[in-house]
């Protein structure tokens, strides 16, 4: 996946490209206090089907488990070694575009800021949109537990709800010019590159724009990715608001010059966009589209 903000709320999103991963160098003392990080909820390696991809922390629509790879979550250890980089960086270093915090208070806001980090840093652990998929956790649930009040800390482990699913994911302050028109939107708007409903295999699961590890295309909802229409109010709905309407907390850039980094910027806000198309983490994984390979083809311009 390529984003992540993210980000961002979770009834249709699906899984992602397994990853190695890597050891990294020792923490420093800018380290996060790991009591505060929050907890995954879940393990890698439920029930495996035999082709990469095991059952992950959410329910899909169809009443079971939205399919991930089984290498997800990643191992506390290494998950944390990217989370403190991030926020020593204050920003992922995979992905430098996505801007993150880690405040270490109590309040709500607080609380979500630092489930953000934890989110968009597991969804691009190896570059942008190259990690694990929300839904291989309970960060959904920790985030609306999180809103309602109803948890004590930024660690809390609340249960999953049937629906929820991948991913949200995080951008740095907006400025877009609140002079940025419709059409220049839809002009600019990252294309997709991909169309629902590719080789469906009866379960609600259809061929994705990325294949596996396994030389196989990654399985998504086969209502991803949306229709062009559905994909455009929403981008513009959010690059107006300078946020993701859906999930506030992930803020957006709509830059409308051809500068790599407005480029990049813009590639992140739509995919924002994606996966928070039905609320916080709740919408289509980055993998229903060609978004990762724009990214590369965006950053090999800026290094020829």
């Amino acid at each position: 996946m390529l984003f992540v903000h993210v980000l961002t709320a979770l009834t249709l999103a699906g899984s992602i490209a397994a990853i190695p991963f890597r050891v990294l160098p020792p923490q420093s003392k800018r380290d996060v206090n790991p009591a505060l990080v929050p907890s995954f909820g879940w393990q890698s390696g439920v029930n495996p089907d035999g082709t990469g991809n095991c059952d992950g922390a959410v329910d899909g629509t169809n009443g079971k488990p939205i399919l991930i790879p089984c290498s997800c979550p990643p191992n506390s250890t290494f998950f944390l070694a990217n989370l403190n980089k991030n926020v020593a960086a204050g920003f992922v270093t995979t992905n430098p575009t996505v801007k993150v915090s880690f405040p270490t208070d109590d309040s709500t806001a607080s609380q979500l800021a630092r489930l953000n980090a934890a989110a968009v840093t597991l969804q691009n652990l190896e570059g942008p949109g190259v990690g694990c998929p929300i839904s291989s956790t309970t960060f959904s649930a920790q985030g609306k537990a999180i809103s309602a009040g109803t948890s004590t800390n930024g660690n809390s482990s609340a249960a999953m709800p049937t629906g929820a699913s991948a991913t949200p994911a995080g951008f740095g302050v907006s400025t877009s010019s609140p002079a940025t028109s419709a059409a220049q939107i839809a002009t600019l708007a990252p294309p997709l590159g991909w169309q629902a409903g590719i080789n469906p295999d009866g379960t609600g699961n259809c061929d994705g724009a990325v294949d596996g590890t396994n030389g196989k295309p990654i399985l998504i909802p086969c209502q991803c990715p949306p229709d062009q229409t559905n994909y455009i109010a929403n981008l513009t709905a959010n690059v107006r608001a300078g946020h993701v309407v859906l999930n506030p907390t992930v803020q957006l850039t709509f830059p409308t010059d051809n500068s790599t980094a407005s480029q990049s910027a813009r590639l992140n806000a739509a995919a924002v966009t994606l996966q928070n198309l039905n609320g916080a983490g709740k919408g289509c994984p980055i993998v229903s589209t060609t978004f990762s390979a724009q990214q590369k083809a965006i950053n090999a311009e800026n290094t020829s």
